[in-house]
Parts: structure tokens; C-alpha cells; sequence
């Protein structure tokens, strides 16, 4: 049975390559007497070609042949999508971009839902909150879903969306903040090294790895620490309609999609079919038809399985990584 999309696609390429053969034959055949037939034909071939393509774009404009559309978080969350700060570490989510891809869709006459899939260990406060916003700013149905990982700063953006999907293995939780530096004194007394400080504001250089910390420092970061976790839990209570103190009692622990579920940090447990199968039934319609929203990225970008971001989020997502900058912030 052809779908009408299916027709109307097959009517419009049909069309519009009989009109690109006969100009093509027109102008490099028939009218330029002295050209030879063979290049005459060579040309003309090659504008059926171009016509053809040109025929497709048109086709899938005006019959696309989707109506939910998925975006993709996958690794560390980021502004810019730059690697972690370890060579093996998985580069970033460029939350910049998906933000973009989620403002497409719901500019998109043709989508009728909202799929965020996440696999992500989390990352910095402020993009994963944007694209928390994003998805709540999305004028339909909006479903979260991870097969592999949701941490931290995933699920700060799950709390953005209508549901979370989840597989019973998958890993859920790590609601909290971490900050972190690198204590290099020791190592820079060693070598010779020494701390010469110029600043105005007593905690201008608050977290600077080659002086030691004094208590108000200490006090002062964590206080931002504190501030961040509670605007977290806040986030979580408010989009997910949990209550603030459970989410406090998960003390930033992980737990697999079931015991999730079971706490009400998963509203559903299923593969991504099940989750079609629902979205089509609350749609009113035969099935769901995906069309996957993304920006352009490099090969690299795609390189990493399950596996490595699994055990990124065990060792940054949730222990932290520091750098050799100075005090790190993220969730």
C-alpha cells in the first residue's frame, strides 16, 4: 500500500526530472548546433542529475515524511562542545547547538513531539540549564528518554520535559554540584615555585591551585556550591513534581532505571519502541515517523560507545575532574 506521502513524493521527482530532461536536452542538444551530440548529452545528463536532487529537496519540503522530532545529548554538556580535560575523556555536547536543534523543531509545522534522548554524565550548570528551557519552550508533547546514562546535568534537563523513559540498566540519579581544584603547593615548593598574588577583592583568587586555601575561602566557595544544589533540587521538584526533600535524600547517588522508577525519578521503563508505540497512541495516529535534529558535527565528535561515557560519568560526572586552572563547577 503507498503511503499519500510516499505518492506525493514519487509525483513531485517524476515531475520535476521530465522538466530538468527536456531543458537540459533543449539547451546542450538541440539548440547549440556547434557543440558535439556526445558533450550536448554529457551536459544534459548532468542537469537531469541536478534536477533530480533538486527534485528531492522539494519532495521531502513539501511531503517530509516525519512528525516527532529527536535531538541528541550525548557526553559532557558544554557551551562549546570542547573536549573534556583529559585526552580519553568524550567530547562535549555544544549545548549551544541543541538548543538551536530544539528551536528548529518547534518552528517546524511538521512536528507534533519533542524526543530528547539523553546519554550524558552531565557537565557545566548554565548550558545544561538552556537547554532545559529550550525544551520546555517546545509547543507539544516533550518525552526525555536514555538508553545508557542520565546524570546530573541530564537530568536537570529531563526536568525541563513532559516524562523520562528509561531502561531498567539504565544508570539515573546523580542529582547534585560538585566543585573542585588541584592543592599544587606541595609540587610547586618542590620545584621552586611560589605564589605572588595580585588581586583586588579578597576572594579574587579563591580556589588558585598554587596557594593554600584559608577557611573563608573554603566557606565561600562551597557556599556557591550550595547555592547551585539548591537552585538543582528546585529545578528537579518543580518540572519533575517531586518532592524537594526526596530529591535531597538521593544525596547526588546514581541508581539503575528500575530503583528509579520505583522512586519516582522515572516515569516509564521501555525500549525506544514502546515509547513510539505510546507517543503514537497519545498522538492519535498509526505510528510515529522520526526525524532525527542535528547540527553538523566532525567524525570524532561520534566516535565513543555506552561503555566510555558510562565510565566518564563514574570518574567526572560524578567524582569531578579537576584542571589546572583553579576551582571547576559543574554538576
Amino acid at each position: 500500500m503507498v503511503s499519500r506521502t510516499g505518492l506525493g513524493r514519487f509525483v513531485i521527482v517524476a515531475a520535476c526530472t521530465a522538466v530538468f530532461a527536456i531543458a537540459g536536452v533543449g539547451l546542450f542538444v538541440v539548440v547549440p548546433e556547434s557543440l558535439t551530440q556526445l558533450f550536448g548529452i554529457l551536459l544534459a545528463l548532468a542537469v537531469v542529475v541536478i534536477g533530480i536532487r533538486i527534485a528531492g529537496n522539494i519532495a521531502r519540503s513539501v511531503f517530509p515524511g516525519y512528525n516527532v522530532a529527536e535531538v541528541a545529548v550525548d557526553g559532557p554538556i558544554s557551551r562549546d562542545g570542547g573536549g573534556g580535560p583529559l585526552p580519553s575523556s568524550p567530547s562535549a555536547t555544544p549545548a549551544d547547538d541543541i538548543v538551536d536543534q530544539i528551536d528548529r523543531a518547534n518552528e517546524d509545522g511538521n512536528v507534533d513531539a519533542l524526543l530528547v534522548k539523553l546519554n550524558t554524565p552531565g557537565g557545566e550548570v548554565v548550558p545544561s540549564d538552556d537547554i532545559r528551557l529550550a525544551a520546555e519552550r517546545f509547543d507539544g508533547p516533550t518525552i526525555a528518554y536514555t538508553t545508557d546514562l542520565c546524570a546530573s546535568g541530564g537530568y536537570w534537563i529531563a526536568s525541563g520535559c513532559d516524562e523520562l523513559w528509561a531502561r531498567d540498566a539504565s544508570i539515573v540519579g546523580s542529582i547534585g554540584v560538585i566543585g573542585s581544584r588541584v592543592n599544587a603547593t606541595g609540587l610547586a615548593e618542590k620545584v621552586g615555585l611560589s605564589y605572588e598574588r595580585f588581586a583586588a577583592g579578597d576572594f579574587k583568587d579563591a580556589g588558585t591551585p598554587l596557594k593554600e586555601m584559608d577557611d573563608d575561602e573554603r566557606a565561600y566557595l562551597q557556599g556557591l556550591i550550595d547555592d547551585y544544589y539548591e537552585t538543582f533540587v528546585e529545578r528537579v521538584s518543580d518540572g519533575r513534581d517531586i518532592d524537594a526533600e526526596l530529591v535531597r535524600e538521593t544525596e547526588a547517588r546514581i541508581y539503575l532505571g528500575e530503583d528509579a522508577h520505583e522512586m519516582g525519578l522515572v516515569d516509564e521503563l521501555g525500549t525506544k519502541r514502546d515509547l513510539e508505540d505510546e507517543l503514537a497512541d497519545r498522538l492519535a495516529i498509526d505510528d510515529v515517523t522520526i526525524e532525527e535534529f542535528e547540527p553538523p558535527q566532525p567524525l570524532m565528535r561520534r566516535v565513543g560507545g555506552g561503555a566510555q561515557q558510562v565510565a566518564y560519568a563514574f570518574g567526572a560526572g560524578i567524582s569531578g575532574i579537576a584542571e589546572d586552572r583553579g576551582f571547576r563547577l559543574r554538576t
